[in-house]
């Protein structure tokens, strides 16, 4: 009786451990097929400018194929990464991003509210042309065999972050004040 109770405590560790190790948090890598884009209009086009250099990380839990908790998670993006099909349109981004200065578009994570099994509510600072701004994003989620994918996007204006809507030839072509930052982000072991 002895044994079989000390061989069943035993599994129950054993069991237990693995449990414990399924669903432990672990350190993720933001991965080089993700994606950003930053998109808006002016009196001439809607443009779009976009980067696949991002380098971040995350502290994830998933337990069976699903996410439980998202503990932190850090962008980095170098500001000068971003391209449009136009030089001179890069020119003029970099400067109202102030790129001289402010070399990297940076996104910390605060808090995560899960919303339901695929969707997050994200509270992080986004530090754009040197100014921080906490603000609320939603995003949906899918565990991959490699870890997480995190798609969203953000509504914001030029002045959100103190810098001025662009303008080109002496003044005629004017940009919208509104933007819209989108990413599709994977995060790996």
């Amino acid at each position: 009786m002895k044994a079989t109770s000390i061989k069943l405590l035993a599994l129950v560790i054993t069991f237990l451990g693995i449990t414990s190790f399924a669903t432990a948090q672990k350190n993720y890598t933001l991965e080089g097929q993700s994606t950003f884009s930053v998109s808006g209009t002016s009196t001439l086009h809607d443009w779009e400018m976009k980067s696949s250099s991002g380098t971040g990380n995350a502290n994830l839990t998933i337990a069976n194929s699903k996410l439980t908790a998202i503990e932190s998670l850090s962008i980095n993006l170098l500001a000068e990464s971003i391209k449009s099909e136009k030089k001179s349109m890069d020119k003029v981004a970099y400067e109202t991003l102030k790129t001289d200065k402010n070399k990297n578009i940076k996104y910390v994570l605060k808090s995560a509210e899960k919303v339901n099994e695929t969707t997050w509510e994200l509270t992080g600072t986004y530090t754009i042309a040197g100014v921080s701004k906490v603000l609320k994003t939603t995003v949906k989620t899918t565990v991959t065999k490699d870890g997480l994918n995190v798609q969203g996007s953000n509504k914001i204006t030029f002045t959100d972050f103190g810098m001025k809507s662009p303008t080109a030839m002496l003044g005629t072509i004017k940009t919208g004040q509104d933007l819209t930052l989108k990413f599709n982000l994977n995060f790996n072991l």
